[in-house]
């Protein structure tokens, strides 16, 4: 991998310059992006970050192109490839399955709505992402990035490490160069973590922002879909693309004067590689003018773990039944079904672990049980009102920041995966939006820098990121090592 590819780092902006030039067609780009999927993706070192390519993404540019020469250009997405994870719905001829079997049969009766709003953009769907699967809710043990259907995702930067999941074949795919950006989901850190350990821009949005609607679901408080990229520039025009925004917020280098940003030490700390380069970007925001507030600890981070299982595996069956339901085709309509299929189907489903997350929802109750009931009002309490707003009130502050998470970590289909540390919980369980940046790198491994604010503070938490960005470039170009080099 390296700059043989003709499109190595190119953004969004740059894209649709050359595009707008008439240099560059839709064509070219889709065939460039499709060719280099099948180059090192699909054989080669074997990524393994797509599990489908779209057999009508030319014909799509083909007619993106005859818009663009006749006047009509839709906006900044016009033309470009993106990629979307495959729990995403699209009414097309490509499968929406989870990474599941039991699904490949299924298929959704119309588009999911950001979906909708990206197509409309003008914005090229190449294909969809391999991920975790089930969104990474089946198993305690289990391997991220690993589905039935897709196999392993790989990290980009090591192929023997893990790409961090559930979105882990966008951050991958993203961070590799198979697509201009990405749309990835998340429940708790599934867009946070991949962004970190893949070396990209995420950004996990307020929850509501992105509609829910048409994504294979795991909890309606905590699900939502967001933007994975190599720029935070290019996260925010895929952002607004995903939710019918005529623009993207404008993003000021300068962003980060005057701001004051908490630092929420009880959220690092797990790596001392991480810290240092936490340290280091400390420095960086005092440079770019920002106030740091430091310690400025979130509260009840370690009370959150019980309440938010008892959300989500009740949430879980009720959720995902309700959208089975509205499937055509052959697919199972409940989560007892889908339980029976993997039993049925071991050999393929379940050769690396099983299934104990679905065993845990399938037993629960309708969401009137006073135990849900119950856990949802001390999630949003411990979360919310006594954590998050709390630290942000008390300070004053405009965002907290914490390292992402920990370097990757080896695969492991035995014992599982290894998490070290991160800052996902607080944001994912408010449903208050986080926004991860390169901060550098441990043994060529990246890892990420978050800034965590209140609900729709996305504009704001974008415009501290890009200056971040700006200042320290901290991305760096994955080159498909087989192992940690040094």
């Amino acid at each position: 991998m390296g700059s043989s590819f003709a499109f190595e780092e190119a953004t969004i902006a740059e894209l649709g310059a050359r595009l707008d030039d008439g240099e560059l067609t839709a064509r070219a780009l889709a065939e460039a992006y499709l060719a280099r999927i099948d180059s090192i993706d699909q054989n080669g070192p074997t990524l393994g970050s797509v599990i489908e390519v779209n057999p009508d993404a030319i014909g799509i540019a083909d007619a993106l192109d005859t818009e663009r020469k006749e006047g009509r250009v839709r906006g900044p997405m016009h033309g470009i490839p993106i990629l979307v994870k495959d729990n995403i719905d699209t009414a097309d001829h490509l499968k929406t399955t989870a990474g599941s079997l039991a699904l490949m049969e299924a298929r959704p009766r119309a588009d999911a709505p950001l979906v909708a709003h990206l197509r409309a953009a003008g914005a090229l769907l190449l294909g969809k992402t391999n991920l975790s699967e089930w969104a990474n809710f089946r198993s305690t043990r289990s391997s991220s990035g690993w589905s039935a259907r897709g196999g392993q995702c790989h990290n980009p930067y090591a192929l023997d490490r893990n790409p961090s999941g559930s979105s882990s074949g966008s951050g991958a795919a993203v961070s590799a160069n198979l697509c201009a950006a990405a749309v990835g989901t998340e429940t708790d850190g599934s867009i946070v973590s991949p962004a970190n350990a893949n070396g990209v821009v995420g950004l996990k949005p307020t929850v509501g922002l992105v509609s829910g609607a048409g994504i294979v679901p795991i909890s309606h408080t905590q699900d939502t879909a967001g933007p994975m990229a190599r720029t935070v520039a290019d996260a925010a025009t895929l952002f607004a693309a995903m939710t019918g925004a005529a623009s993207s917020p404008p993003l000021d280098p300068g962003a980060l004067r005057g701001a004051r940003i908490g630092v929420a030490r009880n959220m690092a700390g797990f790596h001392g590689g991480v810290d240092a380069l936490f340290e280091d970007a400390l420095g960086a925001l005092r440079a770019l003018g920002a106030e740091v507030i430091d310690p400025a600890d979130v509260p009840h981070v370690d009370e959150l773990e019980a309440p938010e299982l008892e959300v989500l595996a009740c949430e879980f069956k009720w959720d995902l039944e309700a959208y089975l339901a509205g499937l055509d085709g052959d697919a199972p309509r409940t989560l007892a079904a889908v339980i029976a299929f993997n039993d049925a189907y071991a050999e393929q489903e379940m050769p690396y672990f099983a299934q104990e997350m679905f065993a845990l929802a399938v037993e629960k109750g309708p969401l009137t049980e006073p135990a849900y009931v119950e856990a949802l009002a001390t999630c949003g309490r411990l979360s919310r009102e006594e954590g998050l707003d709390a630290v942000l009130a008390k300070h004053t502050l405009d965002a907290i920041v914490a390292p992402s998470g920990s370097p990757a970590w080896l695969t492991d289909h035995v014992n599982g995966d290894h998490y070290v540390g991160g800052n996902t919980s607080p944001a994912a369980i408010s449903g208050y939006p986080s926004v991860t940046v390169p901060m550098g790198s441990v043994s060529g491994l990246p890892v990420g820098l978050s800034f965590i604010s209140g609900p729709r503070r996305e504009p704001a938490l974008l415009g501290f990121a890009f200056a971040f960005e700006r200042a320290t470039e901290h991305r760096g170009v994955p080159r498909l090592l087989q192992t940690v080099q040094g």
